[in-house]
């Protein structure tokens, strides 16, 4: 099993929080890679906001062809973070960490939302096609306010290697995963938190149901459902596809991959979409176990179970800072002075959800929609 950490907070913290709550859970990682997600991000990024952030890894001959590319087609650079990396025995340095700021193209400055998050998605695809063969170029993500870093080795010891522990890195919303390897082989793009065009996500477990649902989502159309070397990054593209190209609600995204039975239905309000959906829709119904953690491109942070509910999962805080965590201790570690009567462990029916701001967690049952 993988451990999964994740913050949300109405001020600026530290990704240092997420790997000290991995180190408590550390039982549930073997070392085997770490995924770090920072939306909202503060800092030396913070005035930045508007502007995307591709983060990657690139070989010396990679990131003369990142910045040709990247140059060529009218993208411009307004600041560069590079980690100041320590030397760490066991983990495996490359050339070149950065996470680059641009300006768009002139000719998109004007362009829709939609139109400048197209051009950043074929942009990342590129890239990440170009360097795929010899892994010259890394791409993890290109959008506005938000970075991510992604390596092989165990969290803590990840932490130190990046200098986290002294790095102006901050956000208010953090997500990190310390990866247990099961049936994949060690491959950075296999390492969770998975991103796409504002919605992210991270699962502890296995997806059984992975190969249906990776033919239904590839065969959409949509350039970017690709990839797939984790069985879990299913899930980001399911909560993209249904809430952004479908339209549907976030509360949606828990009715498609645990279907009500129809007894079930019956007792809810929407019962004749809800058979709609399940009937159209079947196809992306998961057969976990998975604990699921995401959010959307609001802010909101949401916890799911699959119907087993053989996966640990833990909601806590206080109001301006909430906890997602695998484990209790993990909550501990990050808010320690919460009022523990009131922490969350959501069952097979339930969605926790936590809007932006962190002011507040909300727990939506499924059975009563």
């Amino acid at each position: 099993m993988c451990r999964l950490a994740a913050i949300t907070s109405s001020e600026y913290f530290s990704p240092m929080e997420n790997v000290l709550a991995l180190e408590t859970m550390k039982e549930g990682h073997d070392g085997s890679g770490m995924g770090i997600i920072l939306k909202d991000l503060g800092g030396e990024f913070e005035e930045f906001k508007e502007f995307p952030v591709l983060s990657g890894i690139c070989s010396e001959s990679g990131l003369e062809t990142v910045d040709k590319y990247m140059a060529d087609h009218g993208f411009q650079i307004k600041h560069v973070w590079s980690p100041s990396i320590t030397e760490v025995r066991g983990i495996h340095k490359r050339d070149y960490y950065f996470a680059k700021v641009y300006q768009y193209p002139e000719s998109y400055l004007d362009k829709t939302i939609p139109e400048k998050e197209d051009l950043l998605m074929r942009t990342r695809l590129a890239l990440r096609k170009m360097g795929e063969s010899d892994e010259s170029i890394i791409v993890f993500s290109f959008y506005p306010d938000i970075l991510s870093i992604k390596e092989v080795g165990d969290p803590l010891q990840l932490s130190e290697f990046f200098g986290l522990d002294n790095s102006s890195l901050k956000a208010k919303i953090i997500f990190a995963q310390g990866r247990q390897n099961t049936n994949y082989a060690i491959n950075l793009y296999a390492c969770h938190p998975f991103f796409i065009q504002g919605y992210a996500s991270m699962t502890n477990g296995e997806n059984t149901a992975f190969v249906p649902i990776r033919e239904y989502l590839m065969s959409r159309g949509f350039p970017g459902y690709i990839g797939y070397n984790s069985d879990s990054e299913v899930f980001t593209h399911i909560l993209h596809y249904l809430n952004r190209h479908l339209g549907y609600p976030l509360t949606y995204f828990k009715d498609v991959i645990t279907p009500l039975k129809a007894s079930e239905i019956g007792m809810r309000d929407d019962r004749e979409a809800l058979n709609l959906i399940k009937k159209s829709l079947r196809m992306l119904c998961i057969d976990g176990p998975n604990c699921v953690i995401g959010f959307n491109p609001d802010g909101t942070c949401f916890m799911v179970q699959d119907s087993k509910k053989l996966r640990p999962g833990a909601v806590g805080g206080l109001k301006g800072k909430y906890a997602l965590m695998s484990e209790e201790c993990g909550i501990d570690r990050v808010v320690p002075k919460r009022d523990r009567s009131k922490d969350i462990f959501p069952m097979k029916y339930d969605m926790v959800i936590i809007p932006p701001g962190a002011e507040e967690v909300r727990v939506w049952n499924q059975l009563q929609g």
